[in-house]
């Protein structure tokens, strides 16, 4: 009866192992098809707007230790921190603290912009034989979009998780003769962010009826984390030969003109500060540098066009694109009345590197068409990628 005894106990024990034999191989295998994920998203409650939308927050943060915060309000990136060269991580982007802030008149931060990114002249357009009339929101331009734009709208959203990346797809539907633009735009827009420390935006849309598309994203950068400094220690490099010049509504003449000589050469990488207050006609009309480049390399698409560097901190700022374009922007038109985490933002507390088509397109028929047709694709493509040196 002992013998019966111990032989089953040992049955029992040899089961035993080979359980848990098979089960640490099961995991180990689980565990190798399965790999840990390395970027994150996560949604939390925003708050509600006057007219009673829910908006929600969406945090993709990475393993190298970069944050991004975007609200479906206007699809806005209201944080983006990154390290600095010792490792510590402060926001880079302007923003504000609360829904209603964003709510209130303010200067686009972080948003995404539609339909039609910068100045359209005097809020007009042609498409074929019929004339179509913008708001007239900058003097007598049109400006962004108009006076409802796609930074003022709530976006749908949707969530897409990699092993490496994670995105956050926002939509929206731009109804016929929405701001005054024609055609059933539907609108999709996919921030990623990737363990390259890059915030890829893609931009999508469709029409049903011939309307103009120029779409773009409006942080505001100040890389040393600190909204109290201005950005002219800033070291900007633009891979463009010409820009365009612009009148006193600061819409483009009509000439690409060579950058050779004048303030707007950022061919080499350039302190912002270093010719921003030199006696030039255009950067009185501007306050400062609010012009497009005319970006150089075109037909090769999305390639590296614009940097930026702060020395202090280190951090380095890297701008992709396939778009023609890009408005750089030095934060004339903060004037400390907007509120900051501390204190306010004063003049040229962050830059601008807006990738788009030229403003005024619609209505310069030399400059790239922006034209979407039917049946057409509009898709472009932008990235921002954060590193120090």
């Amino acid at each position: 009866m002992k013998q019966l005894t111990n032989l089953s106990y040992s049955l029992t024990l040899l089961i035993t192992l080979v359980l848990n034999v098979n089960c640490k191989e099961k995991t180990e295998k689980k565990m190798k098809e399965e790999p840990i994920k390395t970027a994150t998203i996560e949604r939390s409650e925003y708050g509600t707007t006057t007219d009673g939308k829910k908006v929600a927050l969406f945090t993709l943060k990475n393993k190298g230790g970069i944050e991004v915060e975007i609200i479906t309000y206007g699809g806005r990136i209201t944080s983006l921190k990154s390290p600095d060269k010792e490792g510590n991580l402060k926001n880079v982007v302007l923003g504000f603290d609360n829904l209603a802030q964003y709510e209130e008149d303010n200067p686009y931060f972080g948003a995404l912009i539609g339909r039609y990114g910068n100045r359209i002249a005097k809020g007009k357009f042609t498409i074929g034989d019929k004339e179509y009339q913008l708001a007239q929101n900058n003097g007598d331009n049109n400006l962004h979009g108009g006076l409802k734009g796609f930074d003022k709208q709530v976006w749908d959203a949707e969530i897409s998780e990699g092993e490496t990346s994670v995105s956050l797809i926002l939509s929206y539907t731009s109804q016929d003769m929405e701001e005054g633009f024609p055609g059933t735009l539907e609108t999709k827009v996919t921030y990623t962010l990737n363990d390259h420390d890059s915030l890829d935006v893609l931009y999508e849309a469709t029409t049903d009826k011939a309307t103009v598309v120029n779409l773009t994203q409006h942080a505001y950068f100040n890389l040393s984390g600190d909204f109290s400094k201005p950005i002219l220690d800033h070291i900007v490099e633009i891979d463009a030969d010409h820009y365009l010049p612009v009148d006193s509504g600061l819409i483009p003449t009509g000439e690409l003109a060579s950058v050779e000589g004048t303030p707007f050469d950022f061919r080499q990488p350039k302190m912002v500060g270093q010719d921003i207050s030199v006696e030039n006609e255009q950067l009185k009309l501007g306050g400062g540098f609010d012009h497009c480049w005319v970006l150089n390399n075109q037909s090769k698409g999305y390639r590296e066009v614009a940097s930026a560097y702060e020395p202090a901190s280190g951090r380095y700022l890297e701008v992709f694109t396939d778009e023609p374009g890009i408005q750089f922007y030095t934060g004339n038109f903060l004037d400390g009345t907007l509120p900051a985490p501390t204190g306010n933002y004063e003049q040229r507390s962050g830059l601008c590197l807006e990738t788009q088509h030229y403003p005024d397109s619609p209505n310069q028929s030399d400059f790239p068409s922006v034209l979407l047709e039917p049946g057409e694709k509009y898709m472009t493509k932008t990235s921002f990628k954060l590193s120090t040196k």
